[in-house]
């Protein structure tokens, strides 16, 4: 992600490289962007959020209030158009590019963030702090979220050890992710890689078990979203594989922004819920 700020007169850049400058005069934001919605409240800014996603959950008594446009692809045009935004939040990956720049046509300032790793979140903050004018407010979410990643070197190096994990998003076809994705990022902050099929370059791409016996894995993570997996899918794939696998929260593996911070901890988590056992194998 391209969101540090530039040297030249104050000017801030975003994940393309389009260049803004701190916002005057009052200020409209809708975001399209679930976990950036969570991180603008968080930055005291939601009482210049006026428009957001279904999928935008949190924080939810504060959300309450704040009209729904849409889903993250589908947005209802017109009704943001009645908002009168000043500024429109975007993800590369979550937000089609035709939407976006339909809405671009009548919303003077539209932001594009593409956080790839956990580590862009620091201008993630300093890019939304130094447009929204709450730099001070960002600054400290970048000492959290600093404070929370020196606390996981060590749980590198913890009885879990380094492994191989094929993550879950869906099934019937069967998908998992890619090492280039912000999921990935996370687990290997905690010497975890992600598995991929071979030959197949997919962001998220699709497989199928039998693909274990000549590219091994080590455990199976089943993700709650956006399929909705359960504890009762895990179970079913440890029998059936006879290999390990557990359910993950989504919105901690892959929300960046102010949930980054909480994602450090619930890393901890993962692995101290793996029996020692495992690992002695």
């Amino acid at each position: 992600m391209s969101g540090m700020i530039c040297d030249d007169a104050g000017t801030m850049c975003d994940a393309v490289g389009r260049k803004h400058v701190a916002a005057s005069g009052p200020v409209r934001i809708v975001s399209l962007v679930p976990s950036v919605t969570e991180l603008i409240c968080d930055l005291g800014l939601a009482d210049r959020l006026v428009g957001r996603t279904g999928f935008c959950i949190h924080p939810a008594t504060v959300l309450a209030q704040i009209p729904k446009i849409g889903g993250t692809k589908d947005v209802n045009i017109g009704k943001i158009r009645k908002l009168a935004p000043t500024h429109l939040i975007v993800n590369i990956d979550e937000n089609e590019k035709p939407v976006v720049d339909l809405l671009a046509s009548f919303i003077p300032h539209v932001i594009v963030t593409h956080p790839l790793v956990p580590q862009d979140n620091f201008a993630l903050y300093r890019l939304l702090g130094g447009i929204f004018g709450v730099m001070a407010r960002a600054e400290a979410l970048c000492h959290e979220l600093a404070l929370a990643m020196q606390a996981l070197p060590a749980m590198a190096d913890s009885q879990t050890g380094s492994q191989t994990v094929i993550y879950c998003i869906w099934k019937d076809p069967w998908m998992t992710v890619s090492a280039d994705t912000y999921i990935a990022g996370m687990l290997r902050l905690i010497g975890w890689n992600v598995w991929t099929p071979p030959h197949n370059p997919a962001r998220y791409p699709e497989f199928d078990w039998s693909m274990l016996q000549v590219h091994p894995a080590d455990r199976v993570l089943l993700s709650t979203e956006p399929y909705r997996f359960t504890a009762a899918h895990a179970d079913h794939l440890q029998r059936e594989l006879g290999m390990p696998a557990m359910l993950v929260d989504c919105e901690m593996l892959s929300w960046y922004g102010s949930r980054a911070i909480a994602g450090m901890d619930y890393l901890k988590k993962i692995q101290q819920v793996i029996p020692a056992s495992e690992s002695e194998n």
